[in-house]
């Protein structure tokens, strides 16, 4: 099962796991994937407080970091904006109707000893360098990007330090763009995809660019949850296979319990691409907030970073009232996450994720041969 990829980076097989959360990316990389780390939910002292964290627990195996560098957001090429001159752009009216909208679900203030939210994380080049420069002081095997191609000075420095570099795409032009720019691994991001995605399906989109930017190595993400799911993907030509979902509703995941069940309960016709995160199109959770946010009282969404930085405190609000417990309390509680939240019926722990997904490919594969042995 071992692709040339999978011996470039020393892991026994090709599945790639995103997740906000330590414990997973561990889990994977100890399982014989890898594991990587989505930075943009910390600041540079809790990503490092991380990366320390993973290196102590994942044995020796490699595993690797998720930045986001985006191609455009307010502020680009300007130098950027402070975190005080961005808030000044979030009109009252959003301010208003969000508070308006936590008011009508009963979700509290947060109180005062709880330390809020950085609301600018990682939505801009500068945050983004931040967690890159981080990540570089860590023995990581891998860095990808997200929402567009990074930059050639961070490409060089992760090349100088031996570390392999990827990047997302949702469409073949994006996926040139990329190799363009110098990366080792491209990664097919389909619409079935958590998160920020683009318009094209996975069974479309993998095969296209794997042909156009050959013999760059291409994963495919989205819609990615099983083994035979995997088998297709390396039938279209993929080295391996980029998930993210199905990590949400694992054993080790600190996602909160309420999240968990609001997962395991729903079918995968209960997503949306949404703009409600970030202010780009991101496929999440159908919830109360993300309806709310499509409702003709709404003032709109705001562009990048402004979204998440209008929405930080409402997000950490929802979050903590739905650890209450009270009725209706996880009404605006939600996650991105993709399609294959359909398959997510169990919790299980990261080891027997892995487990089950390379066993299903090897019989999916056998059983295919066996047609051509008949």
């Amino acid at each position: 099962m071992k692709t040339e990829l999978c011996k470039r980076l020393g892991i026994d097989v090709p599945i790639f796991a995103f997740s906000h959360c330590r414990d997973v990316v561990a889990a994977v990389s100890r399982a014989g994937g890898l594991g990587v780390l989505g930075a943009v939910a910390y600041s540079p002292a809790q990503l490092e407080l991380e990366l320390k964290w993973i290196d102590e627990h994942t044995d020796g195996k490699p595993y690797g970091v998720d930045t986001v560098i985006p191609a455009k957001y307010i502020g680009k090429g300007e130098g950027g904006y402070s975190k005080e001159q961005l808030e000044q752009m979030i009109t009252p009216a959003h301010r208003k109707w969000i508070n308006d909208l936590l008011d009508k679900y009963g979700v509290p203030p947060l109180p005062d000893e709880v330390e809020h939210f950085e609301g600018l994380l990682g939505w801009s080049e500068q945050g983004g360098r931040a967690h890159f420069e981080v990540a570089m002081s860590h023995d990581i095997a891998l860095i990808a990007n997200a929402l567009g191609p990074p930059p050639e000075d961070i490409i060089s420095h992760a090349h100088d330090k031996g570390v392999l570099v990827a990047a997302l795409c949702g469409s073949v032009h994006q996926a040139l763009k990329q190799k363009s720019a110098g990366v080792d691994i491209v990664i097919a991001s389909g619409y079935e995809a958590g998160g920020h995605t683009g318009e094209i399906a996975s069974m479309v989109l993998t095969p296209q660019v794997v042909d156009a930017v050959a013999p760059t190595p291409v994963l495919a993400a989205g819609g990615i949850g099983s083994g035979r799911q995997m088998a297709a993907a390396m039938a279209l030509g993929a080295q391996g296979v980029w998930t993210g979902s199905i990590w949400l509703t694992t054993q080790e995941s600190d996602a909160i319990p309420a999240l968990k069940r609001k997962l395991v309960a729903a079918d995968s016709t209960q997503t949306v691409r949404s703009r409600a995160i970030s202010g780009k199109p991101a496929r999440q959770l159908v919830t109360e907030y993300t309806k709310a946010w499509e409702s003709e009282d709404c003032p709109g969404y705001l562009p990048m970073p402004l979204q998440f930085l209008a929405t930080a405190d409402a997000t950490q609000r929802i979050t903590r009232h739905a650890q209450s417990g009270a009725e209706g309390s996880d009404a605006l509680l939600g996650t991105a996450v993709g399609q294959v939240v359909g398959q997510m019926n169990a919790e299980r722990p990261v080891s027997k994720v892995v487990y089950d997904l390379v066993e299903e490919y090897v019989s999916t594969i056998e059983r295919l041969k066996a047609l051509l042995d008949d």
